[in-house]
């Protein structure tokens, strides 16, 4: 049986650094009828293409990818084209911890031990961490989980969180991404799915949570504290 990343495509394009890349790359694709899922465009600061920009685009539905590789790689503005298998299939999920430093390497330590487990089984569940301080610091870096690229799940490890980092977290599961939050003082924890004293733990719940595999789901014991 197929999952959905088995029909996903990724691409590497080296181009100049001009206007109007963007918009010719992207009519290629749609000749071809390839959907973009995501893309993300950048100058290269080092390297024989510094002052190029890099454009890496992941895709599904393409009607003939290697005629459309070629097709891309004539655009005048463009240098170089790289087929990649996408990330979804290399770094699969993602389990994104945020907080105080050594709370944040113990819930870490958790994180990993357990998603080793499951990635020797076969499954792709990778671990991001950021230690930060400062409530306007941890309100951004919450916010900005739901922008990123396959993060599944946030734990929030620290001592002390609320006020803004609090309507960061609302605004996070609102939009899919259950919050798993360890015993703290701050609001919190009332605005988490789930309440975890001990930080190993909480890294452990997190990917197995995740895990296609694993039996836990946070939906069953949204609202408690372990």
């Amino acid at each position: 049986m197929s999952s959905d990343t088995d029909n996903m495509y990724a691409l590497s394009i080296i181009t100049e650094n001009r206007a109007g890349v963007l918009r010719d790359v992207a009519t290629v694709m749609a000749d071809y009828m390839a959907n973009i899922q995501m893309i993300q465009q950048s100058i290269i600061a080092s390297g024989p293409n510094a002052g190029r920009a890099s454009i890496y685009l992941e895709f599904n539905e393409c009607g003939n990818h290697g005629d459309m590789v070629a097709d891309l790689a004539r655009v005048p503005s463009v240098i170089e084209v790289t087929t990649y298998p996408p990330f979804s299939r290399i770094f699969g999920s993602r389990v994104i911890i945020i907080g105080g430093g050594a709370q944040v390497a113990q819930v870490a330590m958790g994180a990993v031990n357990e998603a080793d487990r499951h990635n020797i089984r076969g499954e792709r569940i990778s671990v991001d961490t950021i230690p930060l301080v400062g409530e306007q610091n941890l309100a951004l870096a919450v916010d900005a989980v739901a922008r990123l690229p396959r993060a599944s799940i946030l734990v929030l490890a620290g001592s002390l969180m609320g006020g803004e980092v609090s309507r960061a977290v609302d605004r996070v599961r609102a939009a899919g991404i259950p919050v798993i939050a360890l015993k703290m003082a701050g609001s919190v924890p009332q605005h988490a799915d789930l309440v975890v004293t001990d930080p190993i733990q909480a890294g452990v719940f997190a990917v197995m949570h995740i895990s296609k595999t694993a039996v836990f789901d946070i939906n069953r014991v949204r609202g408690r504290e372990f």
